[in-house]
């Protein structure tokens, strides 16, 4: 019998599309949705991805969960609010996946936190740090969690050490003029004000600025002798050229983007390990943490991002479970397992015994931060009298 040969690759062609669909519908997909290139902060996007790829090689080496292979969708967002929330549509309508990481710009999260909620998608940060990421909006259901620091959490600290500092008898505020810069200031003016800590000076600086000499000679003028910085790496490097310019060296605490390679660079080896700051990773690191930075490093660029790699790394074991419990990946049962998690989760950072509750949704929290400075050229934990003498109750928020 003669056959067909158009009807025959239709067949053939048919048949592989159903195969590649079959396939498809047994794979569960993850996205990531952040800087990777436009800013200084693309390197920890980068990172984050590196941490997300090796929880899910780690995953699909077990047999994946329920039975099904992981994979991971990117998307760069170049930094950019209208991009990063078209990418978020694209990520849950069109791509299908099951959870959304990132971003690695805070603001970007805070354009888009609605769409996950509206979605019923969760999203799970692992980089951005502002502290109304994670903030229920009123009468909805909170899809937005987080693995990695808060800027409330890092200020509370920063707060503690200056009010506990014998030496303190002046404190004024630097913040930059960009969206971060201003949420950090709403928590440092409200968290010292719960303290009884006022700032003799308050002043901002814009993000690219290199001069802030005008600010600083005004801090110097009132008397200031610990100023409490949020800002991104680079314009705080900056400041500390300014500080030197003048020669002006208060204890200068920060926020933990001074532990960016664009802060050192900026800022020199000298004047890059007067601040210190709070971080979840020092090169004082745990024996997993060490592994997974060996199988890593590599191909980080920037060795310092790798804290990120961790958080990103922990948020996809926490998630893995999540639809273990959940049986699936639907998003209202993926939103109800994260909630009340029953298994505790192995990570990087720590072992997570139920990291979220309904009315809490930071899976890292004060005490799992470390006290951190530069010194010759490494991130390491810093340690002084005020430090030891901190207590859990001075981390109140």
């Amino acid at each position: 019998m003669a056959v067909n040969k158009k009807l025959f690759r239709s067949a053939i062609l048919t048949s592989a599309l159903a195969l590649a669909t079959a396939a498809s519908a047994q794979e569960i997909k993850l996205g990531f949705n952040g800087d990777l290139s436009a800013s200084p902060s693309a390197q920890s996007g980068q990172a984050g991805v590196l941490g997300i790829q090796a929880a899910i090689e780690d995953l699909n080496a077990a047999g994946g969960v329920l039975g099904q292979k992981l994979s991971l969708v990117v998307r760069d967002d170049l930094s950019q609010p209208p991009k990063s929330i078209q990418n978020m549509s694209d990520l849950i309508d069109s791509e299908k996946v099951a959870a959304v990481f990132g971003p690695t710009n805070s603001g970007n999260a805070l354009a888009w936190k609605h769409i996950p909620n509206q979605r019923k998608n969760p999203s799970l940060g692992c980089v951005g740090s502002a502290t109304d990421i994670t903030k229920a909006m009123p009468g909805v259901d909170n899809y937005m969690y987080r693995v990695s620091m808060v800027d409330r959490a890092q200020i509370a600290g920063m707060v503690a050490y200056a009010k506990n500092r014998p030496g303190t008898k002046a404190v004024g505020f630097l913040v930059e003029t960009t969206g971060y810069g201003q949420g950090g200031l709403k928590d440092l003016e409200t968290l010292a004000a719960a303290k009884g800590l006022k700032p003799v000076a308050t002043e901002k600086f814009g993000v690219n600025d290199t001069d802030m000499t005008s600010q600083l000679n005004k801090m110097k003028a009132a008397g200031v002798d610990t100023v409490l910085v949020w800002a991104q790496g680079t314009p705080i490097a900056q400041l500390l050229r300014s500080m030197e310019k003048i020669d002006y060296a208060p204890v200068t605490l920060t926020s933990w983007a001074a532990d960016n390679a664009s802060f050192f660079d900026t800022a020199g080896k000298t004047l890059a390990e007067r601040p210190i700051f709070m971080r979840t990773i020092t090169e004082d690191r745990t024996p997993d943490q060490q592994k997974l930075f060996d199988r890593l490093g590599p191909n980080l660029k920037s060795k310092s991002a790798f804290s990120f790699a961790a958080h990103c790394y922990d948020a996809t074991m926490i998630l893995a479970a999540a639809i273990k419990q959940a049986n699936g990946t639907d998003g209202a049962k993926l939103h109800a397992a994260l909630d009340d998690l029953q298994t505790p989760v192995k990570g990087i950072m720590k072992t997570y015994e139920k990291p979220f509750t309904v009315d809490q949704h930071e899976a890292l929290t004060a005490s799992d931060y470390r006290w951190t400075h530069w010194k010759d050229g490494k991130l390491v934990t810093y340690t002084d009298a005020t430090v030891d003498a901190l207590k859990p109750s001075d981390f109140q928020e």
